[in-house]
């Protein structure tokens, strides 16, 4: 049976990547540990402006560097014990924006393994389930670096994973501060410009 519709899918089912390749279906989708999560309607024109400007700045600053930026719809496949097998992939997320230093990692389908860097502009549409479910998974596939911009507030928080492969979460940078990253070594921002556009 063709799968044209996440209506068509159970919600309690497991799902794999080789699953997620074999469906039709037009709403974009993520598979986080096997179970399907909408993700939200397009998203609202400012979310749509910040990541473009965080997107925009980061793929300047990495003009013709082996690490390549790229935003979503991007296809990130996720899976702690690293097979390549795609039956053996529960999950499969699409950023807003990563940074993949590790040219082995991306192939024709997207990035397969662990982002460098991932970025996620916050939207009311994302649940506090998702958010859980997205730290622990970064955390645990070992994404050296993990950003929460949050737009309402226009603070962004960072976490950065220490030597025990755990997420170490710094102060809140605000609109007078200079976010920067030890992974794109020499990128930094003024938050306030992330925001004024």
């Amino acid at each position: 049976m063709d799968i044209t519709s996440i209506d068509q899918l159970d919600p309690n089912a497991t799902y794999s990547y080789a699953d997620y390749l074999q469906w039709q279906i037009n709403e974009r989708i993520e598979l986080i540990k096997g179970k399907i999560f909408r993700m939200s309607p397009a998203p609202a024109t400012r979310h749509q402006l910040f990541v473009g400007e965080i997107y925009r700045r980061l793929s300047n600053h990495l003009y013709r560097n082996s690490c390549k930026v790229f935003i979503s719809p991007f296809d990130v496949r996720l899976t702690p014990l690293r097979k390549t097998d795609s039956s053996k992939i529960y999950t499969v997320v699409q950023p807003d924006i990563c940074v993949v230093c590790n040219p082995d990692k991306i192939d024709l389908k997207g990035c397969l393994g662990a982002p460098d860097l991932v970025v996620e502009v916050l939207s009311p549409g994302n649940t506090d389930k998702e958010m859980k479910e997205k730290f622990e998974i970064y955390e645990e596939n070992g994404v050296k670096e993990y950003w929460l911009v949050e737009p309402d507030h226009h603070i962004v928080l960072v976490y950065k994973l220490n030597e025990e492969g755990r997420f170490i979460g710094l102060k809140p940078f605000t609109e007078s501060e200079i976010l920067t990253s030890e992974v794109v070594e020499g990128f930094e921002v003024l938050v306030k410009d992330i925001f004024d556009v």
